[in-house]
């Protein structure tokens, strides 16, 4: 359903209109893994909370799994934000470019250097994981290694992420298709 655009009055002018983005919901199995773990994130603390505060007889191993929740869905949802390309960033050199070779470079530096990084945070990850893997969790006779493999599984993601993002925007040759409406004139 699309809604039809308002228009001024007869004889009246706006200095200002506005459209609202269209929304898009993606499927994508890093959102649903995710979602399902803070669901189930939330759910804990909710139980002790209760088991604290109502019964005055705290669930032990509540606070253990929270934490360990609190890291995957950090991890898994990095790679969300990866997918996206929404990590935080000062792009107030490449917004002041003009668009060109110079700028493209740029982008395609920075793109890279983010690929790099992650698959150093992926071989570490990986490494910690099996490293951990002696060690036992507090509460459950569980070795840590399962903990930390779900914190490896999303640096993956984000690498995987990062590497699709670098293939497409080499395809485009490191340009946004917006270039020319959000770009500020260079000096």
């Amino acid at each position: 359903m699309s809604k039809k655009k308002k228009k001024a009055p007869k004889g009246e002018k706006r200095l200002i209109e506005a459209e609202d983005a269209e929304v898009v919901i993606e499927h994508h199995p890093e959102d649903w893994l995710a979602f399902v773990i803070f669901w189930l994130l939330a759910f804990i603390v909710f139980l002790q909370f209760f088991t604290r505060y109502v019964l005055n007889d705290s669930l032990s191993w509540t606070e253990e799994i929270a934490r360990y929740g609190l890291m995957w869905v950090v991890f898994i949802g990095g790679a969300m934000v990866t997918r996206r390309n929404t990590h935080i960033a000062v792009e107030l050199l490449s917004n002041v470019m003009k668009p060109g070779p110079l700028r493209a470079a740029l982008l395609a530096l920075v793109d890279f250097i983010k690929l790099a990084f992650l698959g150093l945070l992926a071989f570490v990850s990986l490494t910690i994981t099996e490293r951990m893997h002696l060690q036992r969790m507090t509460v459950f006779d569980l070795p840590m290694s399962y903990v930390y493999a779900g914190v490896a599984f999303g640096c993956f993601l984000m690498l995987i992420r990062q590497a699709q993002n670098v293939w497409r925007n080499a395809r485009i040759g490191w340009s946004r298709p917006d270039d020319v409406t959000h770009q500020i004139s260079a000096d």
